[in-house]
């Protein structure tokens, strides 16, 4: 009898919407939440231990199962789940795949189930009211110190702001909606909750860091910046769909990592930071770095940019042996890796974005590069 209960459970992963994890959407999930009908990852699993008042999980494939909760599942699953807890989520909203940070996850579970936001929509109002703020550790750009600064994110004023003093009158710095973005970096900040968050002044890049210690302060930080870019957008843009607006929100970076670059003289290679952010490749001394060193624009092959596998045979001063060239039409970048694993990943990453054509805007942003002294 335990068999067949835990066969028919088994053959309700045969329903397409089961197929994928109903939170994250990582592909077989093994795992099922019977107190809410759905089927989840191992990963997510995990999370879903942590509210017990809400859900309660168990192995499709090891535990036993009983006949109410057999015939509760077969009535629920990830399609009627989905329905129910997901049917009022804001189009701006980040919904996590099984490659995000744990946080990103973990605050879209418990939003989902716990806090129940997508059924009842005037618990959005923390990210969707067009206006918020608080206090965030911020970097400090100079000594590597994390200090507590006043943010003020203003849609109307489409800007985010930060205050050096709680009582400050002017802002330290003005971030222009139009140029932001934000990212989860909890390796690289050193913190469960570490947000980078970009934006351009002066047409350069500009790095911050931030973090608070409550997760779900951080999340709706994050997605008050994305409400903020999509309302900006919809301006813009007045004809484009929600589909074409939202992977416009935020980005993940295409790749980072340490490489050793070579200046446009014959000065030695050096140990840098580089950051694959869409078209423009960045790269800093150190990770943290609020300005970058430099940025190289890569373009199209139609433009005349091409990647190629390895250095040119003269090449010197590399200590690390697995060298990339870039192709500009204004001159060549040499770089090396210091694993073929790493080179490849690079390679792949340039070769991805030199194979896309250009958008027209991005004729622009190639100009200024090109002028730039």
């Amino acid at each position: 009898m335990a068999k067949e209960r835990r066969k028919a459970v088994l053959e309700l992963l045969q329903r397409p919407a089961n197929a994928r994890c109903a939170d994250c959407g990582a592909p077989d999930p093994d795992w099922a939440s019977y107190t809410l009908g759905v089927f989840i990852c191992l990963s997510c699993s995990g999370i879903h231990r942590n509210i017990p008042q809400v859900s309660k999980v168990k192995s499709v494939r090891l535990d036993a199962w009983e006949d109410a909760q057999v015939e509760f599942m077969t009535s629920r699953g990830n399609h009627v789940a989905r329905a129910t807890f997901e049917s009022k989520v804001p189009p701006f909203y980040y919904r996590p795949s099984a490659s995000d940070c744990q946080l990103l996850r973990e605050q879209w579970i418990r939003a989902k189930y716990e806090r129940q936001e997508f059924t009842h929509p005037e618990r959005q109002e923390p990210y969707s009211a067009g206006y918020r703020e608080g206090f965030l550790w911020k970097r400090g750009r100079d000594n590597g110190q994390f200090l507590s600064r006043k943010f003020v994110l203003t849609e109307r004023e489409g800007a985010l702001k930060y205050f050096n003093r709680s009582d400050a009158k002017e802002p330290k710095a003005i971030m222009k909606i139009e140029h932001l973005n934000a990212t989860f970096q909890p390796a690289k900040i050193g913190h469960p909750h570490g947000l980078q968050v970009t934006y351009l002044k002066d047409n350069s890049t500009r790095n911050i860091f931030v973090y608070h210690e409550d997760g779900k302060e951080m999340v709706d930080w994050f997605n008050a910046l994305r409400a903020a870019r999509f309302h900006y957008l919809q301006v813009a843009f007045p004809g484009a769909s929600d589909a074409d607006l939202v992977p416009k929100l935020s980005r993940n970076y295409l790749q980072e990592g340490y490489m050793e670059k070579t200046g446009p003289k014959t000065e030695g290679f050096r140990k840098r930071w580089f950051t694959m952010d869409d078209r423009r490749l960045m790269y800093f001394k150190d990770p943290l770095d609020a300005f970058a060193r430099g940025e190289v624009f890569i373009g199209s092959r139609e433009s005349g940019y091409t990647v190629l596998d390895g250095l040119p045979p003269s090449t010197q001063g590399h200590h690390w042996p697995h060298g990339i060239t870039i192709v500009t039409p204004e001159r060549r970048f040499l770089l090396a890796c210091e694993t073929e694993s790493e080179q490849r990943a690079w390679m792949e990453v340039f070769r991805k974005v030199v194979d896309r054509p250009m958008l027209p805007q991005e004729y622009a942003v190639e100009a200024h590069f090109k002028h730039k002294p």
